[in-house]
């Protein structure tokens, strides 16, 4: 077992407490009935829905590179990654419960989705200016 100084650990409790917040929110939320109030209400949740999601991109690069800093066993390596995909589960579920459609996939806020090796062949062979020029013409929405 981990000790609580580890700070995947601690990250994780706090990630944790964090969902037992949003899903209190969330059971509070037909209180409030509708109006402004319940529109700041809603607001909140999804703010720490969105919050709480980094936190766990976050464990996860941290779950990556702990092998290299601190050793674990195969089967609590196991245990974190179960862990944090129970709890990844339990946000897109609270996402789901807001209609928050675009958490699932964050990515798509910055547009279409291209591949790495795609971007990589567009470039190729150009120089800073080329790149740069490039990247104005995706910005103002004429190559995608």
């Amino acid at each position: 077992m981990a000790s609580s100084s580890d700070p995947w650990t601690r990250e994780y409790n706090e990630a944790s407490k964090l969902a037992d917040d949003i899903t209190s929110m969330i059971s509070e939320r037909s209180s409030f009935g509708s109006g402004p109030e319940a529109q700041r209400h809603s607001s909140a949740i999804r703010r720490k829905i969105t919050i709480l999601g980094t936190r766990l991109d976050s464990l996860q690069s941290l779950l990556t590179k702990l092998p290299a800093k601190q050793p674990l066993t195969e089967k609590e390596m196991n245990r974190r990654r179960d862990m944090l995909g129970n709890l990844r589960t339990k946000v897109t579920q609270m996402a789901t419960t807001l209609n928050m459609s675009n958490f699932a996939n964050r990515d798509s806020l910055l547009g279409p989705d291209i591949k790495p090796a795609d971007a990589m062949s567009r470039i190729a062979g150009l120089d800073n200016s080329g790149v740069v020029g490039l990247q104005r013409q995706i910005m103002r929405g004429k190559i995608l």
